[in-house]
């Protein structure tokens, strides 16, 4: 396992509201599924959904088996909470840290089983493609040495791309690092332009953008203006409980009306309750200088979340053979044009596992590679920095997210996608010359060339959805157009489009 910094960093740590699953009397695989669909805005893949919906169920029960504590009710139950866009009460939590005590879990799980071999703050930077198929990855650490893990079955399993925004719930490690590999090993991409921002992030001068979750809302906080008047029913029938994107843009168009901040409220809430329940928002919150309970607490949009990615099939096989990803990285079809709340650490769950099962399965069938190392604690070999030119890609971090925020980002036009494309087709034609030529990069260098390619292919798929569908919102194109655009959008390094 190479992981980019600490093991347990990585979104799935932070998500903070839950796992939704069909847990119940008044649920059914059918009412999540139709949840998922209406979220997805009509271009879900709906064999995705079911295999998500209907083996979720049993793969939170092995979690809970396994012993992860998730909240009970008075019965002994699972407490279940409602999230946006969810027709009923589903989401399994604990407290406001489900993500972390999933991950804890798992953890707990594979070290006894398989007790694996961890290599820590190693940046994975390129797929070791030979004859056709995935032979493993190659790697940098942060003091340049560059190496080479071979496996018989490679899984991308990154997560997203937040940090190519100015504006991000993300953690720093999720820059788009398996999207960029892959599109450069020649496997298909898709589905780029869906970018989910979240509606309530923590909107404070000098403090982080910390993610204020649905549950929230789900408990009954409210949005409010300025004035402590409530906004989301003139944007949207579901309110305060729309569909994430329709919340973002709604919350954008009240600051751009009333040119003053908007608020999160649980002033109307008993205040050891909204404590008791979420503990790690009200300790972010009181570092901000804010009393969850009591305060209004300033939220704005920020970037969430990825709907695209690598394409694969609902085994997590990408387009390259013995290549595999799952999770955020990954796309299935599954979320459509926007993702339910809460179906994230979901689609982890079953579409992770079922990765690990295919991944098992396709080397069950092959014999050994004769490169193949015995010793399995060889397989991962680093060697001293190479003497090739080093340089640095020709934009810089800081420039693409900020290029990303304002011309790719909650709002899109024609004009703004064409500049961001041509700034970045610019920088990525140098940066493919150089690595042609046989230059390297720094291992701050290798993570810039990442973020600027997942930047350079989201602006690119902006560019082409002449329509506005989901976390997709163009504003020369406002309408939904299923007539054009009812369609996935795929590109490979070899066709760029």
């Amino acid at each position: 396992m190479l992981t980019k910094a600490d093991p347990r960093e990585g979104s799935t740590g932070y998500a903070q509201g839950g796992i939704a699953a069909a847990f119940g009397p008044d649920d059914s695989v059918d009412l999540h599924v139709a949840d998922t669909l209406n979220a997805g805005d009509g271009l879900c893949d709906e064999p995705a959904v079911r295999v998500l919906v209907s083996e979720g169920v049993r793969y939170v029960q092995e979690l809970i088996d396994w012993g992860a504590a998730f909240d009970r009710d008075a019965s002994g139950r699972p407490a279940l909470a409602r999230e946006g866009a969810h027709s009923v009460r589903r989401v399994l939590h604990a407290h406001d840290a489900t993500g972390r005590e999933i991950g804890r879990a798992l953890w707990r799980k594979a070290s006894a089983v398989a007790a694996p071999r961890v290599l820590e703050h190693a940046l994975a930077v390129e797929a070791v493609v030979e004859d056709g198929r995935c032979a493993g990855i190659r790697f940098v650490t942060p003091d340049g040495r560059e190496g080479v893990a071979r496996a018989r079955a490679t899984l991308l399993a990154t997560g997203g791309a937040g940090q190519v925004y100015r504006e991000t719930t993300n953690p720093t490690v999720a820059a788009g690092d398996g999207v960029s590999i892959a599109f450069g090993a020649g496997a298909r991409v898709g589905d780029l332009e869906f970018v989910q921002f979240h509606p309530t992030a923590l909107s404070v001068p000098g403090a982080p953008r910390f993610l204020l979750s649905e549950a929230l809302r789900g408990e009954g906080a409210r949005l409010v203006n300025a004035d402590g008047e409530g906004f989301m029913a003139r944007e949207d029938p579901g309110g305060d409980l729309a569909p994430r994107d329709r919340v973002a843009r709604g919350i954008a168009r009240e600051v751009l009306r009333t040119g003053r901040p908007v608020y999160l409220t649980l002033q109307h809430l008993d205040p050891a309750f909204v404590h008791e329940r979420f503990p790690e928002i009200s300790s972010a919150c009181r570092h901000a200088g804010l009393d969850l309970a009591r305060d209004r607490i300033p939220v704005g949009p920020a970037a969430h979340y990825m709907m695209g990615g690598v394409w694969t099939d609902l085994s997590g096989r990408t387009s390259i053979r013995d290549l595999f990803a799952a999770g955020e990285v990954a796309c299935t079809g599954v979320h459509g044009a926007n993702r339910l709340a809460s179906n994230s650490l979901l689609e982890g769950l079953v579409f992770g596992g079922r990765a690990g099962d295919a991944m098992r399965d396709a080397v069950a069938r092959r014999r050994r590679p004769s490169d193949w190392p015995a010793d399995a604690s060889a397989a991962a070999v680093v060697c001293p920095p190479p003497n090739g030119t080093k340089r640095e890609p020709a934009i810089d971090a800081a420039s693409v997210k900020d290029l990303m925020w304002r011309l790719a980002g909650l709002f899109r036009d024609q004009a703004g996608t064409e500049e961001a494309v041509t700034v970045l087709d610019s920088a990525w034609n140098q940066l493919r010359d150089h690595r042609r030529s046989g230059g390297g990069f720094t291992a701050q260098g290798w993570q810039t060339a990442n973020l600027m390619t997942i930047a350079r292919l989201i602006a690119r798929a902006a560019r082409r959805r002449q329509e506005s569908r989901g976390g997709h919102y163009r504003t020369d194109f406002p309408a939904r157009d299923d007539l054009h655009w009812k369609t996935h959008i795929f590109e490979t390094i070899e066709t760029e489009g």
